[in-house]
């Protein structure tokens, strides 16, 4: 099973990356023997991938490293980098190889302290691999100082130190930072091959794969959660309903809250699972004995525990909520299709009672406003507006006619 396997429907970035994997181990080999450096042109020491949520951004960049650290001997007869088997390529994959830093992050944002450790880490050699590689997984996460810290690792990369950064689109990265990289944008995958791994790689049953894959329309990690997680397909369900019920101000507003207290719910469940380990974990690390106080000067770490757990939650609590106005924009998108007459597939056939008596019920320019109501809900959510505040200002524009 060769690294690529699980990147989905990305065959042109495949072939990219793999060529510069090739170039990259020529230069290596190269350098260790002595030989005349050759033409790498197709390798770079920083690489910026984009896409669209779900197409396999940090899957990319993980597939990518572990070709960057193969060391399979077929590599000396003509093979690509990247066979999966060597011990290179399988601890890249599982997130052990000592040459691979992975860094994601559930917080708000990526801060200045984090991120000079990164550079410091990417001054330093290789180990035990053939490249250093560091993949930051939220790189539109990184705050404009923490950015401008990342920028002069980039201008002045280590030798052999390689960056492979992630965002959902350039306009997310600093100007400075994206003009430095290589830029590799993926493509939501297509619904049929998203379906097919889900079925050889998690055993799901062929008509549950084929309709998580249709719904999700190609993103690879609500699909597999769609189709494993009965809780997410209860809660995908509810907010389908929320159209059907913002007929009088009361019941939108009441949908409205429904909504938020529902990814409070998630953030809750989040929290309970992590929090209280993360919480024990550094309290025996501090020192503090079972069920007893803290050891003097510890306070500041759990204060800074604590603020981090925070942002988590209401991370988690955002993305809970977006996920939810994702399919709600997914079900005005049928509605539209129905309404003009496409031809193109109907995401949410499992609701189209609900969708039909939607188009029916009003006008093309309707709907339209109703998906320009929900991509400004998204969008206050990623400021300081009150959550509750812009889901009923949402609900109050679906209920327009």
């Amino acid at each position: 099973m060769a690294v690529w396997d699980d990147l989905v429907g990305q065959e042109r970035v495949q072939k990219q990356l793999s060529a510069a994997a090739r170039d990259a181990d020529a230069l290596v080999t190269a350098e260790a023997t002595g030989e005349t450096i050759p033409d790498t042109s197709r390798m770079t020491h920083a690489w910026l991938f984009t896409g669209p949520p779900g197409s396999g951004l940090a899957t990319a960049a993980r597939a990518f490293a572990a070709a960057l650290q193969c060391v399979s001997p077929d590599r000396a007869l003509g093979g690509a980098p990247g066979c999966g088997f060597c011990d290179g390529c399988h601890t890249a994959v599982i997130g052990t190889h000592t040459d691979v830093q992975v860094v994601r992050t559930d917080l708000l944002s990526i801060g200045v302290k984090g991120t000079r450790e990164l550079v410091r880490r990417a001054q330093l050699s290789p180990s035990v691999g053939r490249w250093q590689v560091i993949i930051l997984e939220n790189a539109d996460r990184l705050t404009e100082g923490a950015g401008n810290v990342l920028l002069k690792a980039v201008e002045e990369p280590a030798p052999r130190t390689v960056w492979l950064l992630c965002a959902p689109s350039l306009e997310d990265v600093l100007p400075t930072i994206r003009s430095r990289c290589r830029h590799l944008m993926l493509r939501t995958p297509p619904v049929a091959a998203v379906a097919d791994v889900l079925i050889r790689r998690d055993g799901i049953e062929p008509e549950a794969a084929a309709a998580a894959a249709r719904v999700t329309q190609g993103h690879i990690g609500r699909a597999r959660r769609l189709a494993t997680d009965e809780r997410a397909r209860s809660r995908r369900a509810t907010v389908l309903k929320l159209p059907l019920r913002v007929d009088d101000i009361g019941a939108a507003l009441k949908a409205a809250q429904e909504l938020v207290d529902a990814a409070a719910e998630d953030a809750k469940q989040v929290a309970e699972e992590i929090d209280t380990k993360e919480t024990e974990d550094l309290k025996a690390a501090l020192g503090a004995a079972q069920g007893g106080r803290l050891p003097r000067g510890t306070a500041g770490a759990m204060k800074e525990l604590e603020d981090q757990q925070k942002s988590r939650r209401t991370r988690t609590q955002r993305d809970s909520l977006d996920l939810a106005l994702s399919d709600l924009t997914s079900f005005y998108r049928d509605v539209l299709a129905i309404q003009l007459g496409s031809e193109i597939a109907i995401a949410n056939d499992d609701v189209r009672d609900g969708l039909e008596r939607i188009a029916r019920s009003s006008r093309p320019e309707n709907t339209l406003r109703r998906i320009e109501a929900v991509f400004a809900c998204r969008k206050s959510l990623q400021t300081s507006v009150a959550q509750l505040l812009a889901v009923e200002s949402m609900a109050m524009a679906l209920r327009a006619g």
